[in-house]
């Protein structure tokens, strides 16, 4: 007797574009290095099913069900993830440039070194999902939950991430180069040794923030909270802090030449050793 199941004889030689499988069962089904491009798998059953290195580019998987699906190395090139449901995935190493993933749960997902590069994750859920090392050049991430997010090394530059929530998410030593973080939460994250030149962090949430080694040229970080926040050794050329709240903050060896600091609070900050040739300081009242 076969233990085939009513999809495995199909699936087997998978080779013609556009196969659709929308709504199918294909819970535990071995779909490694599967050729499926253009494949219609939307509102499918895809949890715990092996689709390692398959070729899903420019597929629908919109409303899918991927948890614990197994994707590392996949091509998701284009690929229409809206909604899907993509809880503990492993997506390690997967090519999902210009994927659509806006609204999707990727709550806990593994993305270690995946391409990501202008995706769109507009209000994923991308909670304790590990990023480290991926390229999200490019990315919009607003209105985007990374909280406790792992984004060590990851590339953000020129990212679009307005609104997103990184708090207490790690992003020690990430490339978040010209990224537009306007309004982000990001409290209690790790940031040290972060490459933020050209930031936008305006009327950011940074408190209690480790930008230790950080490097914030000509960042702009108008009104943003920086209360209890960590810049120890920090370069901060011609940064504008107009407005800023910089309360209790620990600036010692911080280098801010030409920085604009008006109308910054800087009460209680210890700015011992830091460089302020330059600097445009708040008027003493």
């Amino acid at each position: 007797m076969s233990d085939e199941g009513p999809y495995d004889a199909f699936l087997r030689d998978m080779r013609s574009r556009g196969q659709d499988l929308r709504g199918a069962n294909l819970t535990n089904a071995d779909l490694t290095g599967k050729q499926m491009c253009y494949a219609k798998l939307s509102g499918a059953d895809l949890s715990d099913a092996n689709l390692s290195d398959a070729d899903l580019s420019d597929a629908d998987l919109s409303g899918a069900k991927l948890w614990y699906t197994k994707l590392r190395g996949a091509k998701l090139r284009r690929a229409i993830l809206t909604g899907a449901y993509m809880f503990g995935v492993d997506l390690c190493g997967a090519n999902l440039r210009g994927a659509d993933l806006s609204g999707a749960d990727l709550t806990k997902t593994a993305l270690h070194g995946a391409n990501l590069r202008d995706a769109d994750l507009s209000g994923a859920n991308l909670r304790d999902a590990n990023l480290r090392d991926a390229k999200l050049s490019g990315a919009d991430l607003s209105d985007a939950d990374l909280g406790g997010a792992d984004l060590g090394g990851a590339n953000l530059s020129g990212a679009i991430r307005a609104d997103a929530t990184l708090s207490y998410a790690d992003l020690s030593y990430a490339d978040l180069c010209g990224a537009i973080l306007t309004g982000a939460n990001l409290g209690d994250a790790d940031l040290s040794g972060a490459y933020l030149g050209d930031a936008n962090l305006r009327g950011a949430n940074l408190r209690d923030v480790n930008l230790t080694g950080a490097n914030l040229r000509n960042a702009d970080l108008s009104g943003a909270d920086l209360r209890d926040t960590i810049l120890s050794g920090a370069k901060l050329w011609y940064a504008d802090l107009t407005g800023a709240n910089l309360l209790n903050t620990i600036l010692t060896g911080a280098d801010l030449g030409d920085a604009n600091l008006r109308d910054v609070n800087l009460t209680g900050a210890n700015l011992t050793g830091a460089n302020l040739t330059g600097a445009l300081m708040p008027d003493r009242g």
